[in-house]
């Protein structure tokens, strides 16, 4: 800055001290609102404290008529703090506009400027208000937000506080450091220097989910290499120097590891174990801790606990054996097998009781995986003991069907909301969960049944829910082109507002004229959306939000037609009728008659269209219409393969993430049906990798008795958790196992590629649904098969997956079932030219399952795999099973 622009700076900041000092604050906030924090804390200084607290009630009243609408860049954040600091009289009224989440005062920089006013004015609780501002801290905190208070804290000389979030940013800091402050600094130098680490380091292992955060890698200086699991490694090595307690890392991770997380969580952990090397003394003041951790713990784990007890020179043998009947019946293999083999070592070493260890020995006898079995009778029998005395070492259970309890009647629907308070609650949780869960339907209902009886309180209800919850929600998904949550937010904001009705229904009555297309002379369905990917279900859906809207606050309205009367989204017809009848002579709203139609049972008592006749209403006559016609029909369903796009250049990252190809489904409506709605129509969506399924456990209850119409619409999302990864698409499945109608070959494709998912959690919601369907015979086992046999011969479902869940459910009682599956698939991969990873495994599951079922199904190619196997297990299983197959 040149010396004339400093002297201009100078009289600036001194006409700003006058003019604040005589009692005008204009200046001092436009600084704050352009971000001028320097210029701030200058124009503060030297005034008095009685000016200071007026300027603050200034600062305060002006700032709440802006907090809503203003959005605070870093740098009018950290002049604002400036501001608050220098005026406010308080840690706590400080607190009450920084807590904003929408305030982010810039890291070290804001807090030395802050600091600075702070020592200026003579003030001393920094650090309370560090502290404040830390136990708001949330999941839309910034880590910038973090580094400053972190540097208040450093500068007042105040312990840091140690809740969940402030813990979880701090790591966060330690992957992502200030790089113009620590630029390339090795991370163990890092927390050398760290004064926050001593701290923070116990809540490391108390803090649930943290495991997975610590993971992370660091590039080398040079940024030719990576080195993995940086954190654990670092913490190991501070040990061994003597710069963190030992002691603590050790007690800290077991005591995680025993209280349990996600596997992934718990990863970290079981790596520094394993980098701390602890000695055999070490290992031995825990042994009942690392004998609990071989039984419960996560395979890796366990097998990093087994490892360890077995170095023990005296470790009891009795507690070996006790852990060991539990460990032997866990389904991770090599885990079994290694403990199979301590187990031996020790019946050699201590003869005298090599027959109770053989005893133990035999449990792995039913061990589920066939070698196992086979091991542990080798070596039971070694030892001394005999399988025929006790009946254990028994492969096979005798001949059996299925054992699945019947499924349960469908539940009904919740009671409506007949409660503003009710309502205001139910919203809350939609909106603060950021979850589209709650019960949508149920909410809309309520909504316009109160807002047409009470709309002053439900005005009064909602709107303070809306202002402080919808901003964290209803904005949150713009990455998904099918999310509806702002269009949910503004029907609960036009439903609350009690001004401009008359503007906001013509904007609604806009946006539903753009949805719905009355001209037939096209043949162009009824339901029409500006982005041809959109599902037809959820067209409808979106019509119906938007019709919502448009007629929120009509008087006298008694609830929506549309409500299901079941949670599977079925509707009662007598209900419906009496909902008719409740109307009068109403026009009802479109787009809801339509809905509650499509949620109708298939089967209907003609006396409901008689008196859905005798209403004498053109939505009387609609209804009855629809029942004597039988509604909306089945559709004709093809599967057909789509490939992926055409590279768009050398460098194509969206072009490589996507799968080949992938098994769609083609839906058209029979011959000589009039498909008004699209519903029946639709072509296979192409691969573009924007499968998303926020709204999708929607889709079910849209068409409650069509299963397989919902299922070719949803068959996208559900495949991208095989093919790519993505999570939580399968948690429609379960769903659909609750609806009725025919899934097809649309529901096939569905379950086999939920088998395939690569997360757990979605191969668990895939077997809720296989045994839902199972246990009400609507399930398609060969079916089913086939595709999973298509999907893994054609390479685009791994094998090792799908063994999980089959194997879990004929464990949970559906043999016949898995085995019927398992034959149906195995044709088509014992065809391909290399055999995929697994496939010994599921000839195991097949031989298993057809002897304990009794029932013979041939399986073609199976004889040729038996005679070429040779020794290999591959060609053992595949004998194994046609030695099932012919004793069956």
């Amino acid at each position: 800055m040149s010396r004339a622009q400093q002297t201009l700076l100078m009289k600036s900041t001194l006409r700003r001290r006058r003019e604040l000092a005589a009692g005008g604050t204009s200046d001092l906030l436009d600084l704050v609102q352009s971000g001028l924090a320097n210029q701030v804390a200058a124009a503060l200084a030297e005034l008095p404290e009685q000016r200071r607290r007026e300027i603050g009630g200034d600062l305060t009243t002006w700032f709440k008529q802006r907090q809503q609408a203003t959005w605070w860049t870093a740098g009018s954040s950290t002049a604002l703090a400036a501001a608050v600091v220098g005026c406010l009289p308080t840690a706590a009224q400080a607190a009450t506009i920084l807590t904003r989440n929408t305030i982010n005062p810039y890291g070290e920089r804001a807090a030395t400027l802050v600091s600075q006013v702070a020592e200026e004015r003579g003030i001393t609780w920094l650090g309370d208000l560090a502290h404040r501002l830390a136990a708001k801290a949330n999941q839309q905190t910034w880590v910038e937000r973090w580094r400053f208070l972190a540097a208040l804290l450093r500068v007042t000389e105040t312990a840091p506080p140690t809740n969940d979030r402030f813990v979880e940013l701090w790591l966060n800091s330690v992957e992502q450091p200030d790089r113009r402050a620590n630029q390339s600094t090795p991370l163990i130098e890092r927390l050398r220097a760290d004064p926050f680490l001593t701290a923070m380091l116990p809540r490391l292992f108390e803090v649930d989910g943290l495991g997975s955060r610590m993971m992370f890698d660091e590039v080398t200086t040079t940024g030719d290499e990576r080195q993995r699991h940086v954190l654990p490694t670092a913490l190991a090595r501070l040990a061994t120097e003597g710069s963190i307690d030992r002691k603590t890392l050790i007690d800290g991770a077991i005591g995680r590891l025993l209280r349990g997380d996600r596997a992934v969580a718990l990863r970290a952990f079981t790596i520094l174990l394993t980098e701390l090397e602890p000695t055999t003394a070490e290992v031995a003041t825990r042994a009942t801790d690392y004998l609990r951790l071989l039984t419960d713990a996560p395979a890796p784990t366990a097998t990093m606990a087994q490892k360890a007890l077995r170095q023990l020179p005296d470790l009891e043998i009795d507690a070996v054996l006790d852990t060991s009947r539990d460990v032997l019946l866990r389904p991770d293999k090599t885990l079994v097998k290694a403990q199979l083999s301590w187990l031996d070592r020790l019946a050699r070493q201590h003869r005298d009781r090599a027959t109770q260890i053989a005893e133990v020995i035999a449990v792995a006898a039913e061990h589920p995986a066939v070698e196992l079995r086979d091991r542990a009778n080798t070596l039971a029998t070694r030892h001394g003991h005999d399988p025929t005395a006790t009946g254990t070492g028994r492969a096979f259970a005798r001949p059996r069907a299925d054992d699945l309890p019947p499924p349960a009647p469908p539940a009904p629907a919740p009671t409506p909301i007949t409660d503003v308070d009710e309502l205001a609650e139910e919203v809350a949780a939609l909106l603060g969960t950021q979850s589209q869960g709650a019960p949508l339907d149920r909410i809309l209902d309520g909504l316009v049944r109160l807002t047409t009886t009470d709309s002053t309180r439900v005005h009064t209800a909602l709107t303070p829910v809306i202002e402080r919850r919808h901003w964290s929600w209803g904005n949150e998904h713009r990455y998904d082109p099918l999310c509806l949550c702002e269009v949910v937010v503004d029907v609960l904001t036009t439903a609350a507002a009690t001004d401009q009705q008359a503007r906001r229904r013509s904007r609604w009555e806009a946006l539903l004229a753009a949805v719905r297309r009355t001209d037939r002379t096209t043949p162009q369905p009824e339901l029409i959306a500006t982005n041809p990917r959109m599902p037809a279900p959820h067209r409808l859906l979106r019509a119906r939000l938007l019709e919502i809207g448009a007629h929120a606050n009509e008087p006298g309205h008694p609830g929506l037609l549309a409500t299901p009367t079941s949670a599977n989204g079925l509707l009662d017809p007598l209900t419906l009728l009496e909902r008719l009848a409740a109307l009068g002579d109403r026009t009802p709203w479109h787009w809801d008659l339509t809905q509650a139609l499509l949620r109708l049972p298939a089967d209907t008592d003609e006396a409901v269209a008689g008196k859905a006749t005798a209403l004498g209403t053109p939505a009387g006559e609609r209804l009855a219409t629809w029942l004597r016609t039988g509604g909306l029909p089945q559709p004709v369903m093809r599967a057909t393969t789509v490939t992926r796009r055409s590279r768009k250049g050398s460098y194509d990252w969206e072009h490589d993430q996507l799968p080949p190809r992938r098994i769609l489904v083609e839906l058209r409506p029979p011959d000589g049906h009039d498909d008004r709605y699209g519903l029946l129509t639709a072509d296979p969506a192409p691969l573009g990798g924007d499968e998303h399924s926020g709204w999708a456990h929607l889709w079910p209850s849209i068409l409650p008795g069509h299963r397989g119409v919902i299922a070719a619409y949803t068959l996208p999302i559900v495949a991208a958790t095989a093919d790519m990864d993505q999570r939580d698409g399968t948690a429609v499945l379960p769903l659909l196992a609750e609806s009725s109608g025919p899934g097809g070959v649309a529901l096939d494709l569905a379950l086999a590629y939920g088998l395939g998912a690569r997360h757990g959690a979605d191969r668990v919601a895939t077997l809720d649904a296989l045994l839902g369907l199972a246990g009400a015979g609507q399930l398609d086992a060969t079916g089913t098969g086939e595709q999973l046999g298509r999907l893994i011969a054609g390479q685009l479902v791994k094998l090792t997956r799908a063994l999980e869940p089959l194997r879990d459910a004929a464990l949970a009682g559906a043999p016949l079932t898995v085995w019927r599956l398992t034959a149906a698939a195995l044709p088509a991969i014992l065809a391909t030219p290399t055999p995929p990873r697994g496939l010994p495994d599921l000839l195991s599951l097949a031989a298993e399952t057809a002897s304990t079922t009794g029932t013979r199904i041939e399986v073609p190619g199976l004889d040729e795999l038996a005679a070429r196997g040779g020794t290999s297990r591959l060609g053992t299983e595949a004998r194994r099973l046609r030695h099932a197959l012919d004793t069956a």
